[in-house]
């Protein structure tokens, strides 16, 4: 017993002596922009071989990093890079051991060499309480400086490295949110949503409380209350071509048990320190096994998107010196320009004519550098193998909307039968899989260099 009571002691005091170390050093830290002391703790950490005070010096790291000025944790972030790389003496003694006698022991010794050491840090720091979601912040803010410090891009691609295993699909837990879930998550919900804010705790309720609503969240058990994406789905009857009517609050709700259509009108990724970790796939897919395996009449599983970079790419192309559009397009395209266009039936008649055969071109043909489509929920939902079903001029007349996308909505159809090979042709050939509606749209834009000269 006295010895256990000793040992007990022994940790005790080490636990407290460094506590006392992270203290003394965040008031050193919050006194200078000079991140020697971040770079000191790592280090230790590294150094440290007993899981107890591993534990106390990755959470006084964390702490440290969280409430050190910005610039300090800037060069953190960069020390992370400089310093914290591969063990070049280790990488050069496995190179040589490799050289001499290439077997399988020398390879794994060369792969374990060739790790950079930020990655065990990132481990041993993920073991402190808390430390999951201190290391997405971290990530989160890493995004933000590497677009002006790509020297940090190597740190990135190990964070990414060591999240996509981290929140792989094994470990996520698909739940349904309603309105008697906790409020905690409820306030995060309405925090996070991207697509169609919310105008309040009546808006969530509205959203979450009829029978024909459903909600749905991916968990993971280290961060219990946070939702990593959540989707919102509303039972109809038909395919919509407007949000508006599946957001008001005084519509009048339909018996489940009627429903043949399932309709994902908001999915909103929560956390920005998980980005380049894909979970819309699985979300989809197994919210649709789920609506199928409660209400079997549903028949027809479809998305009601907006178009983020539409309105953008439209505003690049009129003006270019080469544009895609003739004079006359030209002309109707600048009636864009007004404000409240669209509440001029003679108007919206002749934009709608002119915008959706460009759009359905937009979506077609027009490409990033890495040639696939240019707006990002299109790369989302025809990676995720749906197909690009129909076009809804003023599906969106929200301030967002028009300014967006010109008040431009799309379904995405979920076809059961279909989704991995219009998955594998996206994947393998940037193929976009398209209704044969959105094609004969197409038809009937001709982009002015391919117009024959009189």
């Amino acid at each position: 017993m006295a010895k256990a009571g000793e040992a007990q002691a022994f940790l005790n005091d080490l636990m407290q002596t460094l506590t006392d170390r992270g203290r003394a050093l965040l008031r050193r830290t919050r006194g200078r922009a000079d991140n020697t002391d971040l770079v000191e703790l790592a280090e230790m950490l590294l150094s440290r071989r007993g899981e107890a005070s591993g534990v106390m010096l990755a959470q006084t790291l964390l702490n440290s990093y969280a409430h050190a000025p910005r610039e300090v944790r800037l060069e953190f972030l960069k020390a992370l890079a400089d310093k914290f790389g591969p063990d070049q003496q280790l990488l050069q003694s496995a190179v040589q051991a490799y050289q001499k006698k290439p077997d399988a022991a020398a390879v794994q010794a060369l792969q374990a060499a060739t790790e950079p050491r930020r990655q065990e840090l990132f481990r041993r720091l993920n073991l402190a309480p808390g430390g999951t979601f201190a290391l997405v912040r971290m990530r989160e803010e890493l995004l933000d400086q590497v677009k002006t410090h790509p020297e940090l891009a190597i740190v990135d691609a190990d964070f990414g490295h060591l999240l996509s295993s981290w929140f792989n699909r094994g470990f996520l837990e698909l739940k349904p949110i309603r309105w008697t879930t906790p409020a905690n998550i409820l306030e995060k919900i309405i925090r996070y949503e991207a697509v169609h804010p919310f105008a309040g705790w009546g808006d969530l309720r509205s959203r979450l409380e009829p029978a024909d609503r459903r909600c749905f969240g991916f968990f993971h058990p280290q961060l219990v209350d946070e939702p990593l994406i959540f989707v919102e789905v509303a039972l109809t009857t038909q395919i919509p071509g407007a949000v508006a009517p599946l957001l008001a609050q005084d519509r009048e709700p339909i018996a489940p048990d009627t429903a043949t259509t399932a309709i994902f009108y908001s999915i909103s990724n929560t956390q920005r320190g998980l980005a380049g970790v894909s979970f819309g796939h699985f979300l989809i897919k197994q919210v649709v096994e789920d609506l199928k395996r409660e209400m079997p009449a549903l028949k027809t599983f479809v998305t009601l998107s907006p178009v983020p970079g539409f309105a953008a790419w439209l505003k690049r192309e009129r003006a270019k010196d080469s544009s895609l559009f003739d004079d006359k397009q030209t002309a109707t395209l600048d009636l864009l320009d007004a404000k409240g266009w669209f509440d001029n039936p003679d108007v919206r008649a002749q934009v709608e004519e002119v915008l959706q055969p460009i759009a359905a071109h937009y979506f077609l043909h027009a490409k990033n550098p890495a040639g696939r489509p240019v707006d990002p929920v299109a790369r989302f939902h025809l990676g995720n193998g749906a197909r690009l079903e129909r076009l809804n001029f003023l599906g969106d007349q929200s301030e967002r909307g028009i300014k967006q996308a010109h008040g431009l909505m799309v379904n995405y159809l979920y076809d059961l039968g279909a989704i991995e090979k219009n998955h594998e042709a996206y994947a393998e050939n940037g193929e976009v899989v398209a209704s044969s509606a959105v094609r004969r749209l197409v038809k009937d834009f001709t982009p002015r260099e391919l117009i024959p000269v009189q």
